[in-house]
């Protein structure tokens, strides 16, 4: 009872800093639409969701997150600039991982800004950087948009680089494709066809077919081009050595130059709230494999032997998706105040 009590006072007064920065306190269904998120995540989310089926609203899921609700709603307003915070349970199935919990809250603060893009980072970094201050944590950025624009960069087919950009979230799949396309690949230039069945027609497996054979007759990836994808992922350390390898690195890979300008502004403008780079480590691929909706800046906070006690970044994309194609600057953060509360007992 008495932890219970902490959770809720450490919920209210993470809510009530937030609302002092300006944002507005919302509510979000626990029961989404299924159909959004199964777009978005495709149907390895149903490994990780409670679903159930409502005779009028169709396939349901116990929310999984805020940010898809808190972004639906914000573009169904309309309105800009705007800040919210929100707070409540989120619920991940756990079938193999017992020890985890699969309910736990969240107090959440997001900013959709279309304005200075490294002063908005910088200030929602900062919130949750003293919201945790008095906490012995680590404090971790990365930049999906530097890896984003890597892969981008590669001297190799639209098709190698979209499958490749697809798996960014899944390393072994991702350095599967890797090996894949830097061995020359053959394959029977004869199809043997058989009845139709299932849902592809002739003219699918044709089409795929065709797709596959140019994938083979492609020129395999470059070893040197692989070497320097695998030197960037490899980058990691604090803030102020990550970006002098970075800054190496972008000699041979000038398709990184625009996310490095945009990680330098975001430093510069990080020492103008005052945090020091130097308290800050970075790595390349941070959050790669648990915040897949984020296109650019990410950030954590972590403490030894504990899940995250709190994650964010920039999420762009998912808003052009979800505003059907009208995209707002957004990014935002979630804060674990059971873990805060757990953390301020061991001291």
């Amino acid at each position: 009872m008495a932890r219970e009590a902490a959770i809720r006072a450490e919920t209210q007064t993470l809510l009530e800093r937030f609302e002092g920065l300006g944002a507005q306190r919302i509510e979000a269904g626990i029961l989404q639409p299924a159909d959004t998120l199964l777009d978005l995540y495709g149907e390895d989310i149903r490994g990780r969701a409670y679903v159930t089926h409502d005779p009028l609203r169709g396939e349901q899921m116990l929310r999984p997150d805020f940010t898809v609700p808190v972004v639906q709603m914000h573009m169904a307003e309309n309105s800009e600039p705007a800040r919210y915070t929100y707070a409540g349970p989120v619920f991940r199935r756990q079938e193999e991982e017992t020890d985890r919990p699969n309910e736990y809250p969240q107090v959440g603060y997001e900013i959709f800004d279309g304005s200075d893009a490294a002063r908005v980072e910088a200030q929602v970094f900062a919130a949750f950087h003293q919201a945790l201050a008095d906490l012995p944590l680590r404090a971790v950025m990365g930049d999906m948009g530097i890896l984003r624009a890597a892969v981008s960069g590669l001297e190799t087919t639209p098709h190698r680089k979209a499958a490749l950009m697809r798996h960014l979230w899944r390393p072994a799949r991702f350095r599967a494709l890797l090996d894949r396309y830097s061995t020359p690949l053959t394959l029977p230039q004869d199809v043997v066809t058989g009845p139709e069945i299932g849902l592809r027609s002739a003219g699918d497996v044709s089409d795929r077919t065709a797709l596959m054979q140019d994938d083979a007759a492609a020129p395999r990836l470059d070893a040197g081009e692989r070497a320097a994808l695998e030197a960037l992922m490899a980058i990691a350390g604090p803030l102020p050595e990550a970006l002098s390898a970075l800054g190496k690195a972008a000699e041979t890979m000038s398709a990184i130059e625009a996310p490095l300008a945009q990680l330098r502004a975001r430093v510069a403008a990080l020492e103008e709230v005052g945090i020091a780079p130097g308290a800050l480590d970075f790595e390349v691929t941070y959050g790669r494999t648990s915040m897949e909706y984020y296109d650019g800046f990410v950030f954590g906070f972590t403490a030894e032997d504990m899940p995250a006690i709190a994650t964010g970044g920039r999420y762009d994309a998912l808003t052009r998706v979800l505003g059907q194609g009208r995209a707002v600057p957004a990014l935002g953060g979630v804060i674990r105040p059971d873990l805060v509360t757990d953390l301020r007992a061991r001291a």
